[in-house]
Order: structure tokens, then sequence, then C-alpha cells
């Protein structure tokens, strides 16, 4: 929010600038008495002079002015005056005056105060940029200051295409300097309006980030909402819309989804955020916060595509998060392969640091579903009475190791053939850690689609040769 506030300040510090040709105009202007103005006597018409002579020292010229205001009040110069009050409480920092002169005259419309066609224009732009300069350097200004830059800053947007004319450039300012001091008017009044609008938002997030207080990222939230109606193509309003809903992410998932559509769309539209920010740190950090949120970067294509259409989302938006798709994962799994998901949760457990606990107290002696495994080995090699069993999992790398030892009520027939796909349903009746293995005891008959071969024939003896 800092280079926010201070980009705006630049933009008025330029106005400032661009002003200077016209503000020495105005004032030069001003010191030419129409005809139709009288002093009333030698003491004010010394007054007048002497407020004319402390323009370079405004906290001077503000003492003549109160002088000046004390003992003549009914001045056929009061509004001369008063725009002498503007320029002095400009120049000694002091905005609040700024503004309350500035409204004064305001509210009797400018236009009929400063009616003199070759110095009025002047006057009118000059209090007009004043006013809008000095709203912004208050930060805590009242909803009467507020509402008197604003309305200073739309009629200042208003009049600059009226008096930045041909006609009315002054002889000795430059093509160049007059379409600068245009241009600088112009982005001052649409840098202050826009100052104003996320004002509320901005100031609700400051009081957060000091005191951590949730409520105020929910006064944030309708602050830039309201100023993002203003302004729908503003991503600077996107952006810190998306914040004051990040910053309600504990309210629910729904709030961290409205967020990153806000940081897609501010980076969609413009990820300088009008020149504040770096483009590339604005989509690593929306890269970021949506890896997190959705643990891929699946989709966030898509949602800058929409975000750019429009400066809200959808009150239906979803974002899947990581976890919801873990779970789904693990339940399509589940569904598709239920006995290779039964071994991994027992596996799990029995891997865990608790697991020869759970092994006694919950595995033990337990009816087990059906299973399936890969036959590795038979012991002893023909008419085996014990079978050494893995049970890959997915995407496993390397050759299968045994982890299970099926104990068979009665000796095989035959050999075991190994590498087949056996499954079997027993009892689990003993377990070491390390090495890992499950003990199980089962009944030959419960052992499907083990396969056999004849164990092979051992050579005869011979016989032992007769003594004679």
């Amino acid at each position: 929010m800092h280079n926010f506030y201070r980009t705006y300040h630049r933009v008025a510090a330029v106005a400032i600038m661009g002003a200077v040709i016209l503000t020495g105009t105005a004032q030069f202007a001003q010191a030419q008495a129409p005809a139709e103005k009288k002093v009333k006597d030698q003491g004010e018409y010394d007054i007048y002079n002497q407020t004319l002579k402390d323009a370079a020292n405004p906290a001077a010229q503000i003492k003549d002015l109160d002088t000046w205001t004390q003992k003549y009040p009914e001045s056929d110069y009061k509004d001369d005056r008063l725009y002498y009050y503007v320029q002095a409480y400009n120049a000694t920092n002091q905005p609040a005056k700024v503004l309350e002169v500035g409204t004064q005259l305001i509210a009797r419309d400018l236009k009929k105060v400063y009616a003199d066609p070759k110095s009025g224009p002047q006057l009118i732009l000059s209090i007009l940029y004043q006013m809008s300069v000095n709203v912004q350097k208050l930060p805590t200004a009242s909803a009467e200051q507020m509402a008197a830059g604003e309305k200073a800053a739309r009629e200042l947007q208003e009049f600059v295409p009226n008096f930045f004319t041909a006609a009315n450039k002054p002889a000795a300012a430059t093509d160049a300097a007059w379409t600068e001091a245009r241009t600088a008017s112009e982005n001052l009044a649409k840098g202050t309006l826009m100052y104003l609008a996320t004002k509320p938002g901005a100031d609700a997030m400051n009081r957060y980030t000091a005191s951590k207080d949730a409520k105020e990222c929910v006064t944030a939230e309708a602050g830039y909402k309201k100023a993002l109606e203003q302004y729908p193509e503003s991503a600077l309003m996107a952006y810190q819309l998306g914040r004051a809903l990040r910053c309600q992410q504990m309210a629910g998932p729904e709030k961290v989804v409205q967020a990153l559509y806000e940081f897609a769309r501010a980076a969609a539209l413009d990820p300088t955020l009008g020149g504040t920010m770096d483009p590339k740190a604005l989509n690593t950090y929306l890269e970021s916060a949506y890896n997190s949120f959705h643990g891929g970067l699946d989709g966030l294509d898509q949602l800058k595509t929409m975000a750019k259409a429009s400066p809200l989302p959808p009150a239906d938006l979803k974002i899947e998060t990581a976890s919801a798709i873990a779970l789904r994962k693990q339940a399509e799994f589940e569904q598709s392969n239920p006995q290779l998901a039964l071994w991994m949760r027992i596996k799990g457990a029995l891997a865990d640091t608790n697991g020869v606990q759970y092994f006694e107290n919950e595995l033990k002696d337990s009816a087990v579903p059906p299973m399936k495994g890969t036959l590795l080995e038979g012991k002893p090699a023909c008419k085996s009475k014990e079978l050494l069993v893995a049970i890959p999992l997915p995407d496993q790398q390397g050759n299968p190791v045994a982890e299970i030892t099926l104990k068979l009520d009665t000796p095989l027939a035959g050999k075991p053939e190994a590498g087949g796909t056996i499954q079997w349903t027993g009892v689990p009746k003993a377990f070491t850690k390390d090495p890992f293995m499950l003990t199980m005891e089962t009944e030959k008959a419960k052992v499907e689609n083990l396969k056999t071969s004849p164990c092979a024939v051992a050579p005869a003896k011979k016989a032992a040769p007769r003594k004679k």
C-alpha cells in the first residue's frame, strides 16, 4: 500500500511543477486590479500591496491576509484574498486550511466567483489544483474533507479540456510545457479520484496490519468493492480487493477463491499495477498462492481469462483445494483398487511410530478382508509351508520386497511358481518392524490363483555292493 500512496503523491508533485507557469501568470494577472474593484482607503491599499510583496514569504503573507481580513472583512477584493489564502496555505503545508477555503469558493461556483475572462480561468485551475493535491496530504481526512477533495478533482477533470486550448496558452509557455501541464493536470485529477475511492479500503487494511483484527479486512473488502465499481478496469483496485479477501481466509475457502480471482484479474489487466509493481513479482505471487491452494497450476490460465472479462467473480466460482483433490483421488483409488488401498492403510499404520501397538491392539487375530499380492518365494522351495508375498505400491521403483509371510495349515503338494499374483484370506499373528514383516496364518484352500509345479524327483541312491 505504501507504493500506492507514493505513486499518487508523485503524480501530484508532477502536477504542481506543470502548473508553475499557470500560477505565475495567474498571480500577475490578479495583481492588475480590474477597474470595477476599489480599495476602501489608503490603509487597505497598503495591506493589499504588502500582501503581494510577501508572496515569496507565505508565512508572512498569511499574517498580511489575516490583518486584511480583520480590518476589511467586506473588501471588494475578498475573493482575490481567498485565492491568496489558498496559495499561502499550500506553500506552508496546511492542507486542511487549503480545503477549508477552497470549499467556500466551490460552494459559490468558481466560474461566478472568478468571472474575469483574462485571469479567472487561471485562478480556477490553480484552486482546483491545490485542493486536489492537498486532500491527499491528510492521512485522517474527514468525510467533509474527502468530499471537498473529490468535488475539486471532478471539477478539475471537467475544466482541463476547456482551459488548455491554444487561445489560452501564455505567450511565454512553450508548446511542450503547455502539453505537459495539461497531462499533469489530467493525471492529478484522475489520481486524486482513485486515491479517494480506495482510501476507505486502504485505511482499513492499514488498521488490520496494526491490529490483525479480521473485521478490518471485511471493512476493506467493502471499501475496495465500492472503488472497483467506479474503476472496474483498474488492475490496482482488483489487486487491493484481492488482499482484503485473502486476509479473510480463516472465514472459509471461498474467500481465498475470490482473492485468487482478483489477483488473476490484476495480472491479466496490468501486472505492473499502473507502474507500481514488477510484473514478474505479481505473477510469481499469483502462481504461488494458486499452487498452495490448488496443489498445481492447472486451470490458472482459464481463471485469468475468466477474471479479465469481469471485475467480480461469479457467485458459483469454485477452485478445488489441494486437500479436496487428494481426498477425491483417494476415494477414486480406493474404489478402483480396494485391496491395494486396504494394504496401504495397514502398512502405513504399522510403519508409524506406534506401529507395534497398532498391531497388538487393532490388527492381531482380527478378520482381514481378502488381500492380493505377488508371490516371491516358497519355503521350503518344494512342498512349501510358508509363502513370501510382496504388495507393490503404485509407481514403486526397484524389485519388490517381501513384506508378508503366509503360514499355511498344510504344506503344498508341489513347488509354488514365483512372480504370479495370488489372493488370500488370513489372520495376522506376528509383526516385526525391522525388518518389516507381517506374518499371517491362512488355509491352503483360501489361497487363490496359486500355481504349483511338480517337485523335481531326487536321483535314486545306488545300492551298496554285496560282500562276498
